[in-house]
């Protein structure tokens, strides 16, 4: 075995950059011995060095720290380096399990968003569920994904998975009735029941129910179907219709597997 090791076979060795292990030097983690012509040579030394350093920026340790480290390494400083390391590898553990749960919980939402029946009209009971929401007027897809993503913007505190939480679009119903076609008046996320942190209400009671796949183009003339549906059978509206997007742009970029639910809060007559 060599004792000493030229700077392009330390970097092939560890897979460390030249100007990593130069930068090293320059904040003297690393002092290698110059030969007659001046090359460095690396010895055991700053091998077992590059060691240590290796499995600290693994752990994300800054450069300064592990120079600290390395300038008074001792039992003491080693055995809390340890513990610091379990703390930060307990964290990550943790954080695996959360991104392991919301992806699981995404799978669980798709799965059962494609075992859907469309084109049915269903009768839902709701107790009260809070939402954050945006009033702003939206004649467009493009102006839809902007006002979810300002909402979002504002809110990022308490939505921190973006990817499974639930929105969705409201329509006025007198717009309709006077023509005004594919046009909302606010966006909205529905959070959980539990969520203490909300500003409006989708209040408790029944709510008639469509859904229907595909293009968003459809919107207008399937809530002329719920709307037309309730009146047939007598139902009073006490709301807005609004849409929930089940499966949208985030999942797919074939429309054709946009999964949509109009909802209208009604009072039934018997």
């Amino acid at each position: 075995m060599k004792n000493y090791y030229k700077i392009n076979e330390i970097s092939k060795l560890y897979g460390i950059g030249v100007d990593s292990l130069r930068y090293y030097e320059k904040i003297g983690v690393l002092v290698p011995r110059r030969d007659t012509n001046g090359y460095r040579l690396y010895g055991l030394n700053d091998i077992y060095k590059l060691n240590i350093i290796r499995d600290l920026r693994q752990l994300d340790f800054t450069m300064q720290q592990i120079k600290d480290y390395l300038d008074h390494q001792s039992i003491d400083n080693t055995l809390y380096l340890l513990h610091k390391e379990q703390d930060l590898i307990r964290e990550q553990l943790r954080s695996l399990q959360t991104k392991q749960h919301m992806i699981q919980e995404r799978i669980n939402v798709l799965t059962s968003a494609m075992q859907i029946t469309t084109g049915k009209f269903l009768i839902k009971s709701f107790p009260e569920r809070p939402c954050l929401h945006l009033d702003t007027r939206i004649t467009r897809d493009e102006e839809m994904d902007f006002a979810i993503k300002k909402l979002h913007k504002k809110h990022e505190s308490i939505i921190h998975d973006f990817g499974n939480q639930l929105f969705g679009a409201s329509v006025s119903v007198e717009d309709l009735y006077m023509g005004v076609k594919d046009v909302f008046n606010s966006v909205f996320f529905i959070l959980n029941y539990d969520d203490p942190e909300y500003d409006f209400v989708l209040p408790a009671g029944k709510y008639l129910s469509l859904y229907y796949r595909g293009d968003y183009r459809q919107s207008s003339d399937k809530i002329f179907d719920v709307l037309s549906f309730a009146k047939e059978k007598g139902h009073q509206l006490l709301g807005d219709p609004f849409e929930i997007y089940e499966i949208d742009n985030r999942d797919t970029i074939n429309k054709d597997e946009f999964l949509t639910e109009i909802q209208v809060r009604i009072m039934i007559y018997r």
